[in-house]
């Protein structure tokens, strides 16, 4: 593989796990997001990758799966969204869960980008050769 394409690859990997960190940074912005019983609860975001086919390789994001909208039931009698019995609804997710995928991205996307910085080093040196 080339420079350029080590670049390429890396950079689509910066793409994937960019997307996967703001979906994770969603999730648990709306971790307490109370709705009413009647309404669906927020519903997780999950990144869906894809390798790219062809000579250039690299990952591409494929799309967004939704997590589910029945969340989980709470007794808050005293939530002005809470229904006739006190009860309300909100997000089924798991905050453990959501900070290692947090982690696990931004490692990810960090790997990726001390690619790009190793090949452009790489490309560097090799034109500093070529100058002498």
């Amino acid at each position: 593989m080339t420079t350029f394409g080590a670049i390429g690859v890396a950079g689509t990997g910066m793409t994937v796990y960019r997307k996967w960190l703001d979906a994770v940074s969603d999730n648990l912005a709306n971790l307490n997001t109370v709705r009413p019983t009647g309404e669906d609860a927020f519903q997780a975001r999950y990144v869906v990758a894809q390798a790219m086919g062809g000579d250039t390789g690299g990952v591409q994001v494929q799309g967004i799966a939704l997590g589910s909208a029945e969340g989980r039931i709470v007794y808050e009698p005293d939530n002005p969204l809470a229904d006739a019995e006190g009860y309300v609804k909100y997000p089924d997710i798991d905050m453990a869960s959501q900070m290692s995928q947090l982690i696990m991205a931004q490692r990810g996307y960090q790997a990726n980008a001390a690619v790009v910085d190793r090949a452009k080093e790489t490309y560097q040196a090799a034109l500093q050769i070529g100058r002498n």
